[in-house]
C-alpha cells in the first residue's frame, strides 16, 4: 500500500488549479511550471480528472481547465480514484486469495485499513486543502503606521 507520484502528482495540481480558480481557467503550462510536474504527465491526469468529470477544460485564447463542480464538493479520494490510483493494502486485492488461493490471517486487519484510509480521504475537501494552502498568505495582518500615515503589514513593521 502507497500512494504513487500518480496519486501525489493529481492532488498537488487541483490544489493548484482550485487555489486559482477566481483568475479564470487555469493552464497545465501555468501547473507544471509551478508545481514541478512535467507538461505531458499532466495532460494524461487531466485526461482522467476530465473524463471523472471533477475538472472541464475551456478552449480557445485564455483558455485552460476549471473545476467542473464546487471544491467543498471535491475529496482527495474521488481524485485519487479519478487517476486509478489504487487504494489497496490487502495482497489479493481484495479478492480474499492471499495465501494459496485462500484468505490469509491478516486480510481483515489490510482490509479494515483500506476501509479507514478511503473514510479518510473522502472527508478531505479540496477547499480545506486549497483553505491550508493559501491561509497564511492571505491572512497578513494590517497595521497603521502613525508615523508614515500608512498601511503596511506585520512583517514590514517587524523589519522596520
Amino acid at each position: 500500500m502507497r500512494l504513487t507520484t500518480k496519486g501525489r502528482f493529481a492532488v498537488t495540481a487541483m490544489i493548484d488549479l482550485a487555489a486559482r480558480e477566481a483568475e479564470g481557467p487555469v493552464t497545465l503550462a501555468g501547473i507544471a511550471e509551478r508545481q514541478k510536474i512535467s507538461l505531458s504527465y499532466l495532460e494524461q491526469l487531466f485526461g482522467k480528472l476530465r473524463r471523472y468529470k471533477l475538472v472541464t477544460s475551456v478552449r480557445g485564447p485564455g483558455g485552460g481547465y476549471r473545476l467542473a463542480r464546487p471544491m467543498d464538493r471535491v475529496t482527495v479520494a474521488d481524485i485519487i480514484i479519478a487517476v486509478d490510483e489504487p487504494l489497496d493494502a490487502t495482497q489479493c486485492g481484495g479478492k480474499e486469495n492471499c495465501h494459496d488461493e485462500h484468505r490469509c490471517m491478516t486480510h481483515d486487519l489490510w482490509a479494515n485499513l483500506n476501509k479507514r484510509m478511503y473514510e479518510y480521504l473522502d472527508s478531505v475537501t479540496l477547499a480545506a486543502l486549497v483553505r491550508r494552502e493559501v491561509a497564511p498568505e492571505s491572512e497578513v495582518n494590517i497595521i497603521k503606521d502613525v508615523r508614515r500615515r500608512s498601511v503596511i503589514t506585520l512583517r514590514e513593521a517587524a523589519v522596520a
